[in-house]
């Protein structure tokens, strides 16, 4: 048989086991992205072929939660694109300033760089404290470790760098205590976030939010999973809200993007339109 579709039929039934095994959906991820991060696993793992790792993944959850670090994408950085932050700090405050209460949901927010960042643009807007984020990902040890805010502190020049750029008005480093070589957040920035994990392909939504960030997340997903994600997000956002995607993710080409307008063009903040007089006689 072709290897090339041998590759396939092992990586189909793979995915299929661990659904029914574990539960978690990975049936319609970016199909050329996931398989070259199984390859990548497979060969740090020396495994000589998918078929022989199969079993021990459905067998062992300890190689399955390997397997799934494998499998999630955990790369990222504190401010990352500074642009961002800086509208968002500067063009969505402002609005969500207006709510009483502010429920925020980070999707996919791997080892807790993008919510700590928003936690400090909040912090230093004065709405961090009327504000309960819910940060979640599929991959429970990258929660643990988003739990601790523990970070390289090699990394810092960096995020400082992106900091200044996303309108820091304070020092970044009151926001961590250096310790030889780790940076550890300041444990205030943790109190209004709750970390769990939560599956974008098969999970509910956490009810009524009025920010939503998923950003750098759908680009591994193919359009089927695109649609069910984007879904669950709109049927979460209230009216007028905000959700926030990455550089590289659009509205545009999806089913509810009419409902929708992009708020700053290109750095895809989208906010939910309200209803308009006759929407409701479709």
């Amino acid at each position: 048989m072709d290897p090339q579709r041998l590759e396939d039929i092992e990586f189909r039934l793979l995915l299929e086991g661990v659904f029914a095994a574990y539960g978690d959906d990975f049936r319609n991820y970016a199909q050329a992205s996931l398989k070259r991060r199984t390859r990548h696993w497979l060969s740090e793992h020396k495994y000589p072929s998918l078929s022989v790792a199969q079993g021990e993944i459905l067998r062992d959850s300890a190689v399955f939660t390997s397997f799934l670090q494998g499998l999630t994408v955990n790369v990222s950085e504190m401010f990352r694109d500074p642009k961002f932050f800086l509208a968002l700090r500067n063009q969505v405050l402002p609005f969500l300033s207006t709510w009483p209460f502010i429920r925020i949901w980070v999707a996919g927010c791997s080892g807790g760089e993008e919510v700590y960042s928003l936690a400090i643009v909040l912090h230093e807007e004065e709405l961090l404290h009327r504000c309960r984020i819910y940060a979640t990902d599929i991959n429970e040890a990258l929660l643990d470790r988003a739990r601790d805010g523990i970070f390289a502190l090699r990394d810092m020049q960096n995020f400082t760098r992106n900091y200044q750029l996303a309108g820091g008005t304070g020092q970044f480093a009151d926001y961590y205590t250096a310790r030889y070589d780790r940076a550890l957040l300041a444990a205030e920035l943790k109190q209004n976030i709750l970390f769990t994990q939560h599956n974008l392909a098969v999970d509910a939504d956490f009810g009524e939010m009025h920010l939503i960030l998923c950003r750098n997340v759908l680009i591994y997903f193919n359009s089927t999973l695109k649609e069910r994600v984007l879904g669950l997000f709109d049927t979460a956002l209230t009216t007028g809200g905000f959700l926030c995607l990455g550089m590289k993710e659009t509205l545009e080409t999806r089913s509810l993007a009419r409902a929708y307008q992009e708020l700053v063009k290109g750095l895809r903040i989208y906010r939910k339109n309200y209803p308009q007089q006759g929407d409701r006689l479709g």
